[in-house]
């Protein structure tokens, strides 16, 4: 068979962009960010461990004002991370593959992210 006569894989302009496709890049994304936030964590630990002038270099740029957008991007991808995978829970149990539902589904997981975002950093970040 000649290379040219050999079917292709549809293209990913061949699909209608929908609100399942932009939430598992950002479950996918989410992850890396918590992954991330780990280190971050490891090292305030180490640090914590090695002694007070190590602990108050890495809490004194902790606190800096830069790193604020940092917690706030770990708090929603603590909370988005966590609304998807109980909705793939959901599914993995068989429920909520109706399109309407999947949509709806998908909204309440955006939502959830971010009014509890907001709710959780006012307590505890500002």
């Amino acid at each position: 068979m000649d290379r040219a006569d050999r079917p292709i894989s549809p293209h990913v302009f061949v699909y209608r962009w929908q609100i399942t496709n932009t939430l598992s890049i950002l479950h996918r994304m989410t992850g890396i960010v918590l992954s991330l936030g780990v280190l971050v964590a490891v090292c305030w630990l180490v640090a914590l461990a090695g002694g007070e002038a190590g602990y108050e270099r890495v809490r004194s740029a902790y606190s800096a004002v830069w790193f604020q957008p940092l917690y706030l991007g770990w708090i929603f991808s603590i909370f988005f991370h966590l609304a998807n995978g109980i909705r793939h829970l959901c599914w993995d149990a068989g429920y909520g593959f109706e399109h309407h539902q999947i949509r709806i589904g998908g909204w309440l997981v955006v939502a959830f992210a971010a009014v509890t975002t907001v709710v959780f950093s006012a307590f505890v970040l500002f």
